[in-house]
């Protein structure tokens, strides 16, 4: 995936991708998929799932929902929401979401003490995984404003995030009260930090 020039004084949109929305919103998945690739497996060399310019997995499914920065029909940043009740599957392997998964050992590519205890299963529990966006576009804090407003609004307690130990000083930096679920662990992918934040109501919120 190629950058684009944009203009940087546009103020960006927020789109929510919820299941089962107009097949016309997905053309924005789909260029947040071909975002993830350019991030995560061209400039990062991490090795997943991959094909047609896009990266995929598991939790790409009709539980996810997308928090989607765009600029018209330009994407520009992104991060993947899944509510950790829901599972993925119905023969002997069955996945539920990434932090989870990875605690029990069902991905390989992550370590499974990332956690100091077995993560929660819960309707009002939800992680955020897959935070991506383009180089030298400051539109993250957006995406995680937004994506803490939709949370609030379904009555969501908590979300579990994934990501570099900087993730964590961004979130204590927009107000939140992040807290560590696990240790700093690594792989040859870089350094990873599991840890967790009560969702703000609307109205502490840094919106």
């Amino acid at each position: 995936m190629k950058p684009r020039a944009f203009d940087t004084a546009r103020t960006p949109t927020i789109t929510i991708v919820e299941p089962f929305m107009p097949s016309s919103r997905y053309d924005l998945v789909r260029q947040f998929m071909a975002l993830r690739k350019a991030t995560f497996i061209d400039e990062m060399d991490w090795d997943l799932s991959h094909a047609d310019g896009i990266e995929f997995e598991q939790y790409d499914s009709f539980h996810a929902v997308y928090v989607i920065a765009h600029r018209g029909k330009d994407v520009i940043g992104g991060a993947r929401l899944i509510r950790t009740d829901r599972t993925l599957g119905s023969g002997r392997v069955r996945y539920s979401y990434m932090i989870k998964d990875a605690y029990d050992g069902q991905l390989p590519g992550l370590p499974d003490d990332l956690c100091y205890e077995a993560p929660p299963i819960s309707e009002d529990v939800w992680e955020l995984t897959r935070l991506a966006t383009l180089p030298k576009i400051d539109v993250a804090r957006d995406i995680l404003k937004v994506a803490n407003r939709y949370l609030a609004d379904r009555k969501a307690k908590t979300c579990l995030f994934l990501g570099p130990p900087a993730f964590m000083r961004i979130a204590r930096s927009m107000g939140f009260s992040p807290a560590a679920i696990g240790p700093i662990v690594g792989n040859e992918t870089g350094r990873f930090l599991a840890f967790k934040c009560e969702i703000l109501k609307t109205a502490e919120a840094a919106i």
